[in-house]
C-alpha cells in the first residue's frame, strides 16, 4: 500500500474542531501529518478547491445479504458506499434469515473483509423480527453487532421494549427502533394528507410516527437506555425529542436525504420511486425536519439506502415494496439542498455523517485524528452533475432522484489507506 499525499486541500473534522487549507499525509495506512506544505516521498494528489473530511458514516443501510444477491449484495452495497463517500456503514437486520444469530452477524462481519466499506451489523432486537422474544443480545454483541433492531417492523410490545432499554442501559449499546404504530398506520401506502385523498390511497398519518416516539421516550425516561430514533419525519417527533434532549434523556435521531429534499407532493410524479417508510411527508414536516438539524435536535444524516429490484418496483403503488436507493446521491442532494442553500453550515453537515455517526453507534471513526487508520472522503462541494441511475454501482436502480442535476460530489474515497473510489 503506498503512502498517499493530498495537497491543498480544505481540511474539515468537526471532531477535532479543525477548518484549514493544508495537505494530508497518509503513511502505513494511517493519518501520519496533517498541515500546510508537506513536502514527502508518496503518491500525491492535488485537491485544490475540494474539501477533505473524515470518511463519511452512514448509520442506516440495507445490504440484502444474506438473502437477495438480486438486490443488493455486501460486495456491491460497499461499492455503492465508496462511490458515495461513505467508508463506514451500519447495517439493518432484516435480511434473509433474519440477523438474529451470532452465525448471520459473523458471517456479514467475514465477508466485510475484503469490502470496499467497513460494515458494522445492527441485528435483530426479537427473534425472527416477530416480536415475540428479545434475541440473545450479549451473544449477538459479542459476535460484533452494535445495537439492536426489527427495522422495518415497530417493536410493538411495550414489555419487550422496555426489557430491551434496561438491557441497553446495562451494557451501553443503543436501540434503533423502526418508530409506527400499526393501529394507526397499517395498510396505509403514503402519507395521509391531500395528496393520498387525491390520489385515492389510504393515508400513514404523522402521529402513527410521533406516537410510538412518545412511548419509546417514555421508557427512556424510565430505564435510562439509550434510544436512536431512525428516520424521523414528522414534526411532532421532532419536538418529542428537542424536549427529551432538554431533559437530558439518552435520545439521538437521524433524518434522511429524501425527507428533506421531497415531500408528499412529488408522489404524484414520482410514483413507487417516491414509496417508502416513513413515506414523504408534508412540507411543514420537512421544515420540522430541517429546523431539528438546524438546532441539532437531529444528530444524523442517514440514508435508509433499500435496494428493490426493477420489477418489484414497476408493479402497482399498493403492492410496491417501501425503500430507495441513498448511498451514491445523498451527498449531491444533501449539498444542494442544505449546503448551498445556507440552510445547514457545511461544517455541521459533515459532523452529521462523521463523528455523530461514530458517537451514536460507538464506534472507531469519524475524525482524522493523527495516528488513526486513514478514512478520508474529498468532496468537490461546486461539481455539478446529472445523476444516472444506469450508472450507479449498487445492483439495484430504485432512485427518486434518476436524472436530477446536483451540485457537490465525493471525488475519492480512501479506507484505511487504500483508494476505493476515484472518480
Amino acid at each position: 500500500m503506498p503512502d498517499l499525499l493530498l495537497k491543498n486541500g480544505h481540511v474539515i473534522d468537526p471532531a477535532n474542531n479543525r477548518d484549514e487549507i493544508a495537505d494530508l499525509l497518509i503513511q502505513r495506512g494511517h493519518i501520519a501529518r496533517i498541515e500546510p506544505h508537506i513536502a514527502a516521498s508518496a503518491e500525491t494528489f492535488d485537491v485544490s478547491g475540494q474539501i477533505v473530511v473524515p470518511g463519511l458514516i452512514d448509520m442506516h443501510v440495507h445490504l440484502r445479504d444474506p438473502g437477495s444477491p438480486e438486490k443488493e449484495t455486501i460486495k456491491t452495497g460497499c461499492e455503492a458506499a465508496a462511490a458515495g463517500g461513505f467508508t463506514s456503514v451500519a447495517c439493518l437486520p432484516n435480511t434473509e434469515p433474519p440477523m438474529d444469530s451470532p452465525e448471520i452477524v459473523q458471517y456479514i462481519v467475514q465477508q466485510a473483509k475484503s469490502a470496499d466499506a467497513r460494515v458494522y451489523p445492527i441485528a435483530c432486537a426479537t427473534e425472527k423480527m416477530q416480536g415475540e422474544k428479545l434475541t440473545d443480545t450479549d451473544a449477538l454483541l459479542k459476535a460484533g453487532a452494535v445495537g439492536f433492531s426489527d427495522d422495518g417492523l415497530p417493536i410493538e410490545s411495550e414489555s419487550l421494549m422496555r426489557q430491551l432499554l434496561e438491557r441497553s442501559a446495562a451494557s451501553d449499546f443503543a436501540i434503533y427502533p423502526h418508530s409506527e404504530v400499526f393501529e394507526l398506520t397499517r395498510g396505509g401506502h403514503m402519507h395521509k394528507g391531500t395528496v393520498s385523498r387525491e390520489l385515492g390511497l389510504k393515508g400513514m398519518p404523522a402521529e402513527g410516527e410521533a406516537a410510538m416516539n412518545a412511548r419509546d421516550i417514555e421508557l427512556v425516561r424510565q430505564t435510562r437506555g439509550r434510544l436512536h430514533i431512525l428516520h424521523l419525519s414528522v414534526k411532532r417527533a421532532a419536538e418529542l425529542v428537542r424536549r427529551a434532549k432538554a431533559e437530558g434523556l439518552p435520545v439521538t435521531c437521524e433524518a434522511s436525504p429524501h425527507h428533506i429534499a421531497l415531500i408528499d407532493e412529488d408522489v404524484r410524479v414520482l410514483g413507487t420511486a417516491g414509496k417508502m417508510s416513513p413515506p414523504l411527508r408534508s412540507n411543514k414536516d420537512r421544515e420540522a425536519v430541517i429546523a431539528g438539524l438546524q438546532d441539532g435536535t437531529v444528530d444524523a444524516l442517514a440514508t435508509d439506502h433499500a435496494p428493490h429490484t426493477i420489477k418489484e418496483k414497476l408493479g402497482a403503488f399498493t403492492s410496491a415494496p417501501n425503500g430507495i436507493l441513498g448511498l451514491e446521491t445523498a451527498v449531491g442532494v444533501l449539498f444542494t439542498k442544505l449546503v448551498h442553500t445556507d440552510l445547514l453550515p457545511l461544517s455541521d453537515t459533515i459532523a452529521k455523517l462523521t463523528i455523530e455517526p461514530a458517537r451514536i453507534l460507538g464506534i472507531e471513526g469519524g475524525s482524522l485524528s493523527l495516528g488513526k487508520p486513514a478514512d478520508i472522503t474529498v468532496i468537490d462541494p461546486d461539481l455539478e452533475w446529472i445523476v444516472d441511475a444506469n450508472q450507479f454501482k449498487s445492483k439495484s436502480r430504485n432512485t427518486p432522484f434518476h436524472g436530477w442535476s446536483l451540485k457537490g460530489r465525493a471525488t475519492m474515497t480512501i479506507l484505511g489507506g487504500r483508494v476505493t473510489y476515484k472518480q
